[in-house]
């Protein structure tokens, strides 16, 4: 799909779902990461993560699409178009929107982070920590004895 493409498909669902036009542009950023897409108040045109179409399909594609026209369509109207505003969980609710986007698998395993699993050699009372302890700077918090890397996971 490109960007022609989004165009026409965000025009005919504003048409159908909201009964109202789309009059601005909708294309897809390549820079966006964590949202599946974005309504820019200053210019009104929407931004969508071409991601979440490539990896998880057409209907999240328009479970997104929905979701940035309710933004759009309920700023125009001068609105509460904030996620926080009754009139924008009312419209989202009317629509079949999802209040969120569900995670991308690319992003869930880059966030994967080590593990560090230290033990006490004295009392053998295990740590467990996401960052790495200097063992020769830092002691056991229960008998004060010498800690270990036992394992990186």
């Amino acid at each position: 799909m490109n960007d022609e493409q989004l165009q026409t498909l965000v025009e005919a669902i504003s048409l159908s779902d909201f009964q109202k036009t789309f009059e601005h542009r909708a294309y897809f950023n390549p820079r966006l990461r964590t949202t599946g897409g974005r309504y820019l108040l200053t210019s009104h045109n929407i931004e969508i993560n071409k991601k979440y179409y490539e990896e998880q399909g057409m209907e999240e594609l328009i479970g997104i699409v929905k979701h940035e026209l309710c933004h759009y369509h309920l700023h125009l109207e001068k609105k509460g178009y904030q996620h926080k505003d009754a009139d924008f969980k009312h419209l989202l609710k009317k629509v079949g929107a999802p209040r969120f986007c569900k995670p991308l698998a690319v992003n869930n395993k880059r966030h994967k982070t080590k593990i560090y699993e230290y033990s006490c050699k004295a009392c053998h009372q295990q740590y467990m920590r996401k960052r790495r302890v200097n063992i020769n700077r830092f002691v056991c918090g229960k008998c004060k004895g010498v800690l270990s890397l036992v394992q990186e996971i």
